[in-house]
């Protein structure tokens, strides 16, 4: 689980849908172990190892099984995920962007 983490960050600047977003966005993942912060703007991503920001705009810390299951086929935590604490987000409706924003098929 853990090499397919890293490959959805190593990959997430090539996924990015140019045109997405239309204002520039930042979010900070905390996925167990692995950090990362990630900008997106109009035309380019950048995901950067680490906290490299001091806020984002949307942050999410939560299991390596929840993200993978988020990024990679489309489902979303639900409302006894974020009760039990096993999703932490201050913007839910950000996250909700994260499958339109990126093509993650065929990962």
């Amino acid at each position: 689980m853990a090499d397919e983490i890293t490959q959805i960050f190593e990959q997430m600047a090539g996924r990015y849908k140019k045109g997405a977003a239309d204002k520039p966005t930042s979010y900070y993942f905390s996925i167990d172990s692995h950090k990362y912060t990630v900008k997106v703007d109009g035309d380019s991503c950048v995901v950067e190892p680490g906290k490299t920001i001091d806020q984002a705009d949307i942050i999410l810390k939560t299991t390596s099984k929840i993200f993978a299951n988020m990024v990679l086929r489309g489902k979303l935590p639900g409302p006894i995920d974020i009760a039990r604490g096993k999703i932490k987000t201050n913007d839910i409706g950000g996250l909700q962007k994260l499958k339109t924003w990126f093509d993650f098929s065929g990962v």
